[in-house]
């Protein structure tokens, strides 16, 4: 089984810029299939993307960065 990276990427607001934290991602090696983003609230985990990620994407083995 291949064990696949995964990288979060998320700010409070949609006026809020993720280029700071996708660039850092990019420079580790990951792949913008590889990136997960939202623009969502860090109050509860109700997110769309992490929902995907928790849900649909990460397996046993794989890492979150």
């Amino acid at each position: 089984m291949v064990h696949k990276t995964f990288y979060y990427a998320r700010v409070s607001t949609r006026e809020q810029n993720l280029d700071r934290q996708l660039e850092a991602f990019r420079a580790l090696g990951a792949d913008d299939r590889e990136i997960i983003t939202d623009k969502e609230s860090g109050k509860n985990l109700d997110r769309p993307g992490y929902q995907a990620l928790k849900s649909a994407m990460l397996r046993s083995g794989d890492t979150l960065v």
